[in-house]
């Protein structure tokens, strides 16, 4: 008996081998906020027999550069994380595959990939601190100007941070690019604040959490997750949103299949499984975004969040045209 308990527990070892070893391996290549429960991928690896190697690769615009580096050798089979900042940019550098997977039916779009998720960069302001210093909230960018709104706001360098290029974008649909950089020099006179990131800005430098800044470059969601993150603490958010014109940016992020892919039919599926109700539901809790398709349900507290009634974002083509351009033009009039 003993000798047959052996042999049925080697039998049953070798087979969990055999079956993990069966697994075929997808990678997905991600930007460093990506964020999902453990269990996320269970579901996909189950009924594709597959194992599920997410990537973290740095920021988007990182994790993009290292995309096209290692274009002749992909390091992944697909992409999440591009978004309609960069999308242009991947497709230039032929990083995406030629056929990619049918996209589910979806509130926004993304040329060249699936659209996962979005969200809106704008302004956020401290209720308390603009309550206690009795200054009514600026009503359009130009009030920033002004000598009553000096040293008040931070935002980051479009250089180094996915919110401040999206913030320099806005500015420039909203305001026109001349006006625009008017601006910016305009307020570097009024003494603007650069962080390299927005976790600098909005945990060092945002009076929200101690800093000195009432007013930051930050996501329509944050209010929302300062409600979520204060586990009781405040049953209406302690931050709002300054929907201004030319301060209003929609994000759209992606995923798409990688030209060269190991396993191109495998990321096509994990494509469209970033579409799925499973992703979808979650997203919104887990990295402060919208999913893209349409009729997901959001969660109770995105009852804290605000839709603006209107964006000014670029359009894709003039985007990748002259980014570089722009990024170099505000780093001349801002910091140098």
């Amino acid at each position: 008996m003993k000798m047959n308990r052996k042999i049925v527990f080697g039998w049953g070892a070798l087979l969990f081998s055999l079956s993990a070893w069966a697994q075929t391996e997808v990678r997905l290549v991600v930007h460093n906020s990506f964020s999902l429960p453990k269990n996320a991928f269970v579901k996909f690896e189950r009924e594709n027999k597959a194992k599920v190697t997410v990537i973290k690769a740095g920021s988007g615009n990182e994790m993009l550069n290292k995309l096209i580096l290692s274009r002749a050798k992909p390091i992944a089979d697909a992409v999440y994380g591009l978004d309609n900042v960069n999308i242009g940019k991947a497709a230039q550098s032929g990083i995406l595959a030629v056929q990619q997977p049918r996209s589910a039916a979806t509130d926004v779009t993304l040329p060249g990939a699936a659209a996962v998720d979005y969200a809106y960069v704008v302004l956020n302001y401290d209720k308390k601190w603009f309550a206690e210093k009795n200054l009514p909230l600026p009503k359009s960018l130009e009030d920033l100007t002004k000598p009553a709104y000096k040293n008040l706001l931070v935002t980051q360098n479009p250089g180094t941070s996915g919110p401040g290029l999206a913030f320099l974008m806005a500015n420039i649909a909203g305001m026109g690019e001349e006006q625009a950089f008017k601006w910016w020099a305009d307020m570097r006179k009024n003494g603007v604040k650069v962080s390299k990131s927005w976790s600098d800005a909005y945990y060092t430098d945002f009076t929200q959490n101690g800093g000195s800044r009432p007013l930051i470059v930050s996501y329509a969601t944050s209010p929302a997750a300062e409600v979520h993150f204060g586990k009781g603490k405040y049953q209406t958010p302690p931050t709002g949103n300054l929907f201004l014109k030319g301060a209003v940016f929609r994000q759209v992020e992606g995923a798409a299949v990688l030209r060269g892919a190991k396993q191109p039919a495998l990321a096509a599926k994990l494509v469209s499984y970033l579409q799925s109700g499973e992703v979808q539901k979650a997203l919104p809790s887990e990295m402060w975004v919208y999913p893209a398709v349409k009729g997901t349900q959001l969660p109770k507290v995105f009852d804290f969040a605000q839709l603006p009634d209107h964006h000014y974002t670029p359009d894709t083509a003039q985007i990748t045209q002259k980014q570089k351009t722009w990024v170099s033009r505000w780093i001349r009039v801002v910091l140098k």
